[in-house]
């Protein structure tokens, strides 16, 4: 493996220089800060890429606790497979349709995927259903991979729009290509790594005081958060920046 990392990393130093007229300084790329649809992109990624790894550390922990007869080793790489496989699968239906409407039904869908998973898991009432919370938690793994396609979508056409109508005279040239491209860029690079701390805040919400049900409640409450982001900034009739 570390053979390959090597061999790989050599080629893409000496071989990756078709993109040479992206490189951007820390002073052009931290333009984005003061960019409202770069954090509003942050808190969208969070939900789906911060989902996914977050829950890809925690399923394990989930099912063990949950349902101790079942050996988690045994179902624990099937969540994150399952995600990165229907990640492309976001993106091209994005690219056929709109990055915004995907993303929109898709925070939906988690929804009642975690709605799901709290119903077939154990409680005082009933023993809960192993099979029925495990495909569950299958549909919310690939709406986290959906939903880290489409939002990735989404990001240069946000941002081609936004430049286009702060620099209208610049309206298809050359120059104003290569500040939308470096601007997307940037955000591309910021979102994922804000949501990249999804794999230390859901695994600690989970061993909070919140619970397993308390965590998936204020999981729910921020994914309807993004629902109406999406469709207020970029799905509705007549939104802000429709993508």
């Amino acid at each position: 493996m570390g053979t390959f990392i090597l061999l790989f990393s050599a080629l893409a130093w000496f071989g990756m220089n078709d993109i040479a007229t992206a490189k951007a300084s820390f002073k052009d790329q931290s333009v984005i800060f003061k960019r409202k649809h770069n954090w509003i992109m942050c808190i969208l990624y969070m939900a789906t890429f911060g989902s996914f790894i977050g829950f890809s550390a925690a399923f394990p922990m989930l099912i063990k606790n949950s349902f101790p007869a079942i050996d988690a080793l045994k179902f624990a790489f099937l969540g994150p497979l399952v995600g990165a496989l229907f990640r492309p699968l976001g993106g091209w239906i994005s690219d056929k349709t709109s990055g915004a409407k995907v993303t929109f039904w898709n925070y939906i869908v988690m929804v009642l995927a975690v709605v799901a998973v709290m119903y077939f898991l154990p409680s005082e009432t009933h023993e809960g259903s192993f099979v029925g919370y495990f495909i569950s938690f299958m549909v919310l793994f690939i709406t986290t991979g959906i939903g880290n396609g489409s939002t990735f979508t989404m990001i240069p056409v946000i941002f081609r729009t936004f430049h286009e109508r702060l620099e209208p005279q610049k309206a298809g040239t050359e120059e104003l290509f290569v500040e939308i491209r470096k601007e997307s860029a940037a955000v591309v690079g910021f979102t994922s790594a804000i949501a990249a701390y999804g794999a230390f805040f859901v695994p600690k919400m989970f061993g909070s005081g919140l619970g397993v049900d308390g965590t998936f409640i204020a999981l729910i409450v921020f994914y309807v958060l993004c629902i109406v982001l999406t469709w207020w900034y970029y799905s509705r009739p007549n939104a802000e920046i429709p993508c």
